[in-house]
């Protein structure tokens, strides 16, 4: 499993391989577990829910042998609706995300040297390609990971970033109008055919944090935090999580159940960063400075609403987090699996 959505700190949905999506609505005691019909094949590597009965789910693959597809239920899982599906050689979706109920995107792999890309203005129920002219252009190499859809966010009112790697640097690419026109960074993230930026988060306007690694070498003692804060230009590394090694994902543990909006800074002191991969987990309660090791399990993507987040990994691996310690000594997530 490796796509996931908390949107409630009750209702969360995976997606999983096998055209397998899994859905709870009381808080992970029990979880219903869909096949979507005609998708035994494909692998679900993201998935956007707008509550418990429509949700989107995106699976990576090549097009060309019919993997490069999108459905949509309105019911639950009862049943999907096949969305978008691509047979053009060369396409390979990484990533969707929304602004809103209605605004969202999706990243997928370079194609004739521009990052590919589909937007929506219906939810997700119909899918248009990004006229070329607009699509940032990539280097060579350089491609976003489909780890989990982590490395595509969609913030605020109107803007997107994306992390990429694979080619000799890592970047950062943002917008701040729904994607149609982009401004690009460098980051001294490490990159290469196998690693590079893997997940992104903002927790305000202005500060956010990147994370990496390499997928070859999961146990790589490189560096694999970065930090901005003004607003994705610069990036500089941040101190690297504990355990070391490559982060597919971070998310924001925040007190209250709301979520930033683009227009609000949630409160720092209310802010706990959580970092996952198949090295295990992390977590700084102040931004980034300093991290704590939560555990050793081989998470993939955690997603968070409010106070309660679910990570999730392979072979069924599914954990809650559900609350933080505040002991003044060691102030600690807790993960409930």
């Amino acid at each position: 499993m490796r796509g996931v959505h908390a949107v409630t700190p009750t209702t969360c949905w995976i997606g999983g391989s096998s055209g397998t999506v899994l859905r709870t609505v009381n808080g992970g005691k029990s979880w219903s577990v869909m096949k979507v019909p005609g998708a035994d094949s494909l692998d679900f590597r993201d998935i956007h829910a707008f509550g418990r009965e429509t949700a989107v789910a995106m699976s990576a693959g090549l097009a060309e042998t019919g993997r490069a597809k999108i459905y949509r239920t309105e019911d639950g899982g009862e049943t999907w609706n096949l969305v978008y599906q691509s047979t053009q050689t060369g396409v390979f979706l990484d990533g969707i995300d929304f602004w809103n109920k209605n605004q969202g995107i999706c990243l997928g792999d370079p194609l004739n040297g521009r990052l590919f890309m589909l937007t929506t203005e219906d939810g997700g129920k119909t899918w248009q390609e990004l006229p070329l002219e607009n699509r940032p252009e990539g280097q060579p190499g350089e491609a976003s990971f489909a780890a989990s859809g982590t490395s595509i966010l969609a913030v605020g009112k109107d803007k997107v970033f994306i992390g990429t790697g694979g080619g000799k640097m890592a970047r950062v690419f943002r917008s701040e109008d729904f994607g149609r026109h982009w401004q690009v960074s460098e980051t001294p993230m490490p990159a290469g055919p196998t690693s590079g930026i893997f997940g992104l988060h903002f927790w305000s306007k202005k500060d956010g944090i990147a994370v990496g690694g390499d997928y070859k070498n999961i146990s790589d003692t490189t560096r694999n935090v970065l930090l901005t804060n003004d607003g994705g230009v610069t990036w500089k590394f941040g101190p690297s999580t504990k355990p070391l090694g490559l982060k597919e994902a971070v998310s924001i543990y925040h007190k209250h159940y709301s979520t930033w909006n683009g227009d609000t800074q949630i409160r720092s002191d209310d802010v706990a960063l959580v970092a996952v991969g198949p090295s295990g987990s992390s977590s700084s309660v102040n931004q980034g400075e300093t991290w704590t090791a939560v555990g050793t399990e081989p998470f993939h993507a955690v997603s968070f609403a409010g106070n309660v987040g679910y990570a999730v990994g392979g072979k069924g691996l599914i954990g809650k987090i559900e609350k933080i310690s505040r002991n003044k000594k060691r102030r600690r997530l807790v993960f409930a699996e």
